[in-house]
């Protein structure tokens, strides 16, 4: 029985007689394969636990500080169908522009304005179906000057100490089997190094009485602004932030 040779089996050829990949190859992105959903009542069927939309939509502003896009708030309130949506931390408008485009009632507010959002007596209680929360990642990016600011926080401590207030402060304002969808991520600090945000944004949130309605959506993060930035150290790059769905029990 004859055996193929080093050089007549392809798989065993020399690196120098390989075929270059070509420049056009070279620079083409790869995506990954994902699974296939189940079939299901789903309004929002493309809703998994895996999320990417091929663009930003045209909500709020995406030069505005820590801006997210409105997708991911439009096909969750498809999905939930609530008929009021409360949003302590507006920024650019983004939930408002997708609320207004649904026709959703939508109160929102920012810090900006002058609103602190961890002050449960600026805001109604009890009364609202859903609430969106992008609150800051510490001081990932510092977002207003005011002191009350979340990202001015001096320490991580203080921070959690401050979220727990803004955390407890939505629940409170959402009625009886309302939905908390929160969208956070982890990351590197300098000074304190890896930050668990998710996983503190779960504790506290257990704290507040509410429980988890559902599976996490892993975002991915297109056009984040780390992404272009080079770094002298090494590390394990974040490509995602984690929107998490929490639920108001009903009173018995």
């Amino acid at each position: 029985m004859n055996h193929p040779t080093r050089t007549a089996n392809p798989f065993y050829a020399s690196r120098r007689n390989r075929v270059a990949p070509q420049a056009e190859e070279r620079h083409r992105p790869v995506y990954a394969r994902l699974p296939l959903a189940p079939r299901n009542a789903s309004p929002v069927p493309h809703l998994t636990s895996l999320y990417h939309f091929h663009r930003a939509g045209e909500y709020g502003d995406r030069s505005y500080p820590g801006n997210c896009g409105g997708n991911l708030i439009k096909d969750l309130l498809r999905y939930f169908k609530p008929g009021s949506v409360f949003d302590p931390m507006t920024g650019s408008g983004t939930c408002r522009d997708v609320c207004d485009e649904l026709s959703i009632y939508c109160w929102s507010s920012d810090i900006h304005d002058g609103a602190d959002a961890c002050d449960a007596s600026r805001f109604p209680r009890g009364c609202f179906q859903f609430c969106w929360l992008h609150p800051p990642y510490w001081r990932q990016k510092l977002y207003a000057d005011d002191p009350r600011d979340l990202s001015r926080t001096p320490t991580l401590a203080a921070f959690l100490d401050r979220y727990r207030l803004l955390i407890d402060n939505c629940a409170g304002a959402l009625a009886d089997g309302g939905k908390l969808a929160i969208l956070m991520g982890d990351y590197s600090d300098r000074q304190a190094g890896f930050v668990p945000l998710t996983y503190h944004t779960k504790q506290l949130a257990f704290e507040c009485g509410l429980r988890q309605h559902g599976t996490d959506i892993i975002r991915f993060s297109h056009g984040a602004s780390s992404s272009s930035k080079v770094y002298r150290s090494s590390f394990i790059p974040g490509l995602h932030d984690v929107c998490m769905i929490f639920e108001k029990g009903r009173q018995p």
